[in-house]
């Protein structure tokens, strides 16, 4: 997987690798990652909780107070909430949807699963679904989580990518590449 130099990656990977690291010892990955997740639909589907983990204008002391509501009233395990708890007091929690994504892949990873974007013109049906993951499975040696989006400006054909591999069969692609090809013709 490509690192990023960007300095909140830096530290959301950190953090991260520390809870994950936390998580195998207590042999509770599978629990954190779950409570993770629902942080993570808190932070998507609650604008004022998403403005106290996004802004800058709270205080330490604020952000404290409103992940130890958060905390007291979602009774996560200890580690997710101890963790929670020192993210606010350490003024990270600008970082925390990083943390959640990177800990969701080192818990893929652990498990022998990688995930897979796919971005298609429509919706696929079950059997394309399922011929996808067995062929890109094949290829990563692993079992492939499909996360797929629905794009109808790529005409048709898909794009997938994988780690830092990305095919891009699209026709829309396809037709700037033929676009660019008639204007060194012409």
């Amino acid at each position: 997987m490509a690192k990023s130099s960007s300095p909140v990656s830096e530290v959301a990977d950190r953090y991260a690798q520390s809870l994950f690291d936390l998580a195998r010892q207590e042999g509770s990955i599978q629990t954190v990652e779950s409570e993770l997740d629902g942080l993570r639909s808190l932070i998507e589907d609650n604008a004022d909780f998403r403005r106290l983990v996004e802004s800058p204008a709270f205080s330490a002391e604020q952000q404290a107070k409103g992940i130890a509501g958060v905390v007291d009233s979602a009774q996560p395990s200890a580690l997710t909430g101890n963790f929670l708890k020192v993210v606010a007091r350490n003024r990270r929690l600008f970082a925390l949807p990083g943390m959640i994504r990177r800990f969701k892949q080192l818990a893929a990873a652990e498990r022998g699963e990688v995930e897979a974007d796919v971005i298609t013109a429509a919706a696929m049906s079950d059997d394309e679904r399922n011929e996808l993951k067995d062929v890109l499975g094949r290829y990563a040696g692993k079992t492939v989580t499909l996360r797929e989006r629905v794009d109808p400006s790529i005409l048709g054909g898909l794009i997938v990518q994988i780690g830092s591999r990305q095919v891009d069969t699209s026709i829309r692609t396809k037709l700037n590449s033929l676009k660019l090809a008639l204007k060194e013709v012409g």
